[in-house]
This record gives structure tokens, C-alpha cells and sequence, in this order.
């Protein structure tokens, strides 16, 4: 019998609103939340097999397999990739799907221990997630060699440590090895300047240290970063850690780089190769001359003609000359240097006469160039009083304030107690140079022929705020190399 349900309005109500969810799906009405993703995958790959295994005896083939768990691929493979012994032709790493394969194109080594350090190269497809240090090894013999060398490498300027470098072994002895040969054994530091070489045959080797950006494994101009070791390592014997100290000779581009210049007379977006006049630069911060520094002129290129009789400074806005000053000249001509005994909170200028001199490229100024500065109040500095508990004066110390990465004073250490009536207010990073020849300043090393070991810096963990008007007392110990 069919039944009339507007006879019963109640019941059909109730049916209507029963049927509205599924009303809603079919029509698309309904407002449609997507499900929440959840979080971000942050595991790298996990390896499932090698083919061969890893830690093969007798190993003959020339291709390895390694099977992950999930998709992956290779980021920077042939800078991440090391192995040793250092084979004379780079291994082929491929990679599809899930899977690695490497195809060694060198003969291998009877009786050898062969290491493949993959970095941080196979990483997941989708989160790129690496894993790091993925090693195998495996050995052309009946046994692993399984000797080590441990140490740590710094650098010698800054007493910082440097990721980037790489550490080598080589078999040959004389200097030009580093240059024309490739290592026999290469590995990388850890976050904090230690390094160590595993699975090392018995024998003598020679350390090294560089800054390989070329990816040659040689040492091929002085600006990389560079160390040694004084004396050959035998692996069968006793080797305390060692720490090695790296420098380079581009000392000079580094300094010029670091410092903030100020140029008179330079417009705004103007370039190098726009400017066809003698370019040079000054040491002023923001026009301001410290009571304690001397001016300093730097040159972009080194002058062949130079007058200082062109060179004038002046006082007050009567322009009353100095008297008293000196000016010396480094041995390139690439900067000059006026001391000078300055009067607090006064205005100088300096005038550089259009002839005062011509440099390599023969640039002279194209007019006369003069710069106003002025010098510092004494109420501007703060008092400094500082002791060194633990220093040796016989390694000839040299405390260095450090300020973004800047060395803005140095002062000799004669004794433990470090006293300065004006200094500077600001944040600093303290530096102990130990200044072998004792001019001063740090001086690197020289290697070829000679194998003289770069001056070592030492950073002092403590940091000091020097504020102005105030008595700033600090006591610093200094820990032992």
C-alpha cells in the first residue's frame, strides 16, 4: 500500500534530513577537508644489501651495488666521494630507482684495503634527506689493513678550524709531491678539526693539508690553504695526535678585503674600470681618526713614483699645517703611513697634491684630493686593565682584539698585566698570537725548500665588552696548546 507522507509531515522531515549527508556527497555541495599530512620525512636512506657484500675478502669484480629501502639520488658525488687508496681514474657512481651502482675503472692493488667514503652524496628522492658517511670497504687480500693516524687541523691565523680542507697522505717525501703527484690516502675533518685516517698499511707517510676547491688533490698556487707535517709518520709505530696548522700567502688581499674603506671623491655605483684616476683608500672609520692608530693610505696598485712632499696634513678650519709628522712607505709602495701625535676633538685635513704619485698601471689622480676627518674625544674611550693568568712571555705573546673577524688593536704582552688608559668601547674576541720573530704581527709559513711552519694563533674562549667612560678590569686564563 503506498503511503502518503504529507499526511505525516513529521516523519518527513525526518527522512529529509536523513538523506542530506549523502545528498551533499553526490552533489559536491559539502564544504571538503583534505586529510592533514603528517610529519616531514627526516630519515635518510637505509641500505638493504650490497652486491658484494660489505667487507668482502678476496674482492676481483669492478662494479658494487647497493640496494636502499626508498627511491634516492646523488648530490655532488665526485666532491663527496673519497676513496682510498686514491685510485689513478675516477670510479663511475650512478643511480635509478632505488638503487647505486659504482663502476671502478682502475686496476685494483693486490694485498689492499680499499675504503669508499660516500659523504653526504645518496640522499632520499623526495626529502633529500643524506646519509652521511655512508663507508664500504672491502680488500683485494685475505685480511684488512687496519692501522690509523688521528690529529686535527686548524687555522693558523685565526686558531679557527675550516671543514672544507682536506687531509693527504703521501707516499714520497720530496716537496714537489704535493704538486705534481695526487695522495695516496685522503680524508675529511669532523665538525670540530679532527680528522682520522682508518684501515692504513704498515708504512711511512707524509702529511698534508688543503683547501682543494679544484677537486685536483694537488697543491697548485699559494692562495689555497695549505699545512704539513714536520717529520714522516710511520702507522706501525707509536704517533701521538697531531695538529696542523694551515695558512696561505694571500695575506695581503685578505687584509685589504677586511678593512672598511672610505675613498674621497668616489660617486655612487661607480666601478673600478670607470674610474681612470690612481685609486686609494684610507683606514678612517666613519671619518674618525682613533687618538692611538696612525692614518694609513692604501693603493690599489703599487705606486713606481711616489713624492711625499705631496702629501700635506692641516688642522682647524684655519688649515694650520701639522708639524711633526712622520710618513714611511712599505717596501711595494702599496700603502703609506702617517704618524702622528693627535689632538682630541679636532679636525684635520689631508691633502694629496694631484703629482704626489703615479702607480703601476700609470694612474695619477686626475685633481687634488683631500679628506676631512676628525680625531675622537678621550671621554669617547674606556679604560682597559687586563691579566693573563697562565701566559709565558717567552713564547712572545701578542694579545689581538678581534671584532667581526677584524684584528682592530694588538698590543706585545711584556708581562701578565695589560693596561690601556683609551680604548676603544665595543665587543671583543681575544686572539693570542705567538710571534716567533716578534714584528708583531702573524706570518705564514713557508714551505718549498725550506719548511718553515706558519706563526700559530690561539683564540681565547672569553669574550670582553669594553664600555666607554668606565674602568673595564677582566682576568683571562689562557689554557695550554
Amino acid at each position: 500500500m503506498k503511503r502518503n507522507y504529507l499526511k505525516y509531515p513529521g516523519i518527513g522531515l525526518l527522512l529529509l534530513l536523513a538523506s542530506l549527508p549523502a545528498m551533499m556527497v553526490q552533489t559536491g555541495c559539502a564544504n571538503i577537508i583534505p586529510p592533514q599530512g603528517g610529519p616531514r620525512d627526516s630519515i635518510p636512506p637505509v641500505l638493504i644489501r650490497a652486491n658484494p657484500g660489505d667487507s668482502s675478502l678476496h674482492f676481483d669484480g669492478n662494479k658494487i651495488n647497493f640496494s636502499f629501502d626508498e627511491y634516492v639520488k646523488l648530490e655532488n658525488v665526485q666532491e663527496n666521494l673519497i676513496v682510498s687508496p686514491m685510485p689513478r681514474i675516477t670510479p663511475v657512481v650512478e643511480y635509478k630507482l632505488n638503487t647505486v651502482s659504482v663502476k671502478l675503472k682502475d686496476s685494483l692493488e693486490p694485498n689492499t684495503t680499499y675504503i669508499l667514503n660516500f659523504g653526504n652524496a645518496i640522499r632520499d628522492e623526495n626529502e633529500s634527506n643524506p646519509l652521511k658517511n655512508f663507508t664500504y670497504i672491502f680488500s683485494t687480500g685475505a685480511y684488512f689493513d687496519s692501522l690509523s693516524l688521528k690529529g686535527k687541523i686548524r687555522i693558523a691565523r685565526t686558531g679557527e678550524t675550516d671543514t672544507t680542507l682536506i687531509l693527504m697522505l703521501h707516499k714520497s717525501g720530496r716537496d714537489s709531491a704535493v704538486v705534481e703527484e695526487k695522495p695516496r690516502y685522503i680524508t675529511k675533518p669532523d665538525g670540530n678539526g679532527n680528522f682520522v685516517f682508518r684501515n692504513l698499511p704498515a708504512g711511512t707517510f707524509y702529511l698534508y693539508a688543503l683547501k682543494d676547491e679544484s677537486g685536483g688533490r694537488r697543491y697548485f698556487n699559494s692562495n689555497q690553504l695549505f699545512a704539513f707535517a714536520d717529520q714522516p709518520f710511520n702507522t706501525a709505530g707509536k704517533n701521538d695526535t697531531i695538529t696542523l696548522y694551515a695558512w696561505s700567502d694571500n695575506k695581503k688581499a685578505e687584509s685589504l678585503r677586511s678593512l672598511n674603506f672610505q675613498t674621497p671623491g668616489q660617486r655612487r655605483g661607480q666601478t673600478q674600470t670607470e674610474d681612470k684616476r690612481l685609486r686609494w683608500h684610507t683606514n678612517l672609520m666613519n671619518f674618525s681618526q682613533d687618538l692611538q692608530e696612525d692614518l694609513i693610505l692604501y693603493f690599489d696598485q703599487p705606486l713606481k713614483k711616489f713624492d711625499s712632499t705631496g702629501i700635506s696634513l692641516f688642522t682647524d678650519t684655519s688649515y694650520n699645517p701639522v708639524k711633526g709628522y712622520k710618513l714611511s712607505t712599505d717596501s711595494l709602495l702599496t700603502s703609506s703611513t702617517i704618524h702622528v701625535n693627535w689632538v682630541e676633538n679636532t679636525q684635520y685635513h689631508l691633502i694629496l697634491n694631484k703629482e704626489f704619485g703615479e702607480d703601476s698601471t700609470g694612474k695619477k689622480l686626475l685633481k687634488t684630493d683631500t679628506v676631512h676627518f676628525a680625531t675622537r674625544r678621550k671621554e669617547d674611550y674606556g679604560q682597559l686593565s687586563i691579566r693573563f693568568r697562565g701566559i709565558d712571555t717567552a713564547t712572545h705573546p701578542v694579545v689581538q682584539f678581534v671584532s667581526n673577524d677584524e684584528v682592530k688593536r694588538s698590543f706585545p704582552l711584556k708581562s701578565a698585566d695589560l693596561k690601556q688608559d683609551l680604548f676603544v668601547p665595543g665587543d671583543y674576541q681575544l686572539r693570542i698570537l705567538f710571534d716567533r720573530n716578534q714584528n708583531g704581527v702573524w706570518d705564514g709559513g713557508e714551505f718549498f725548500g725550506k719548511r718553515i711552519q706558519p706563526e700559530i694563533v690561539k683564540p681565547v674562549k672569553r669574550k670582553i665588552t669594553v664600555k666607554a667612560g668606565m674602568e673595564n678590569e677582566f682576568e683571562i686564563i689562557v689554557d695550554s696548546l
